[in-house]
């Protein structure tokens, strides 16, 4: 079996380091002897987003964000028929605005009841929060100077304005990377992942215990 992953806007989206969250999903499923090819995408590339198992797009500087919204706007019906075909979009940081109706004053995707809004002061903040149907609560921080409002599709118990979950499109304004610093979310993600592709798979193999380990140390040590 191989999965198959777009890293889009690689060079524009990448504030924060998210590529670990990539690298956290191929350890996770080569665990499990799956093959993964990923191919990083960027602005004027053709992107043919039915070749892929997972879309993946990071957080990215306000202007890299702008530069991004251009470019993807050409593929809203395909992205569209993306998420509702039950494949896999999972965003962090400020990249969920682009699923959104607007960005400030500028339109967005629209395939989301959202709104996104600049506001005066950054939101800058460890995070622990609780996500359905994942065991651990989710850590991580945020680093921010944006909102959504209007989400009809929350991720996390409690905050609407932290995720937006609709079937397979996961996205979120936590960093970390949140895959890398959470191993119950990403062996959750992965094994939703495998079972698209063959629903008889059953996970077995995955070995994130340092990054438990880690995870464990994190919450004792700070709080």
């Amino acid at each position: 079996m191989t999965v198959y992953i777009a890293h889009l806007y690689y060079d524009l989206m990448n504030l924060y380091g998210e590529v670990g969250n990539i690298k956290a999903l191929k350890y996770a499923l080569e665990s499990e002897k799956v093959k993964v090819e990923i191919d990083k995408l960027t602005v004027l590339d053709d992107i043919d987003f039915s070749k892929y198992d997972i879309i993946y797009i990071g957080s990215g500087a306000e202007n890299n964000q702008l530069l991004v919204l251009e470019d993807i706007k050409k593929y809203k019906d395909e992205i569209k028929k993306y998420i509702e075909s039950n494949k896999f979009i999972i965003a962090t940081g400020n990249s969920i605005e682009l699923f959104g109706k607007s960005i400030s004053n500028n339109s967005a995707l629209n395939i989301f009841n959202y709104t996104s809004k600049q506001i005066d002061k950054r939101i800058v903040s460890d995070v622990i929060i609780k996500m359905k149907n994942v065991k651990d609560n989710v850590i991580g921080f945020q680093n921010r100077g944006s909102i959504i409002e209007g989400n009809d599709n929350p991720l996390f118990i409690d905050d609407a304005n932290l995720g937006v979950n609709y079937k397979n499109f996961y996205g979120t304004y936590i960093l970390g990377p949140i895959l890398a610093r959470n191993p119950e979310l990403n062996k959750y993600l992965v094994s939703k992942i495998l079972k698209m592709k063959n629903n008889k798979f059953k996970v077995k193999n995955i070995d994130l215990k340092l990054e438990k380990k880690a995870y464990k140390s994190y919450l004792e040590t700070y709080h």
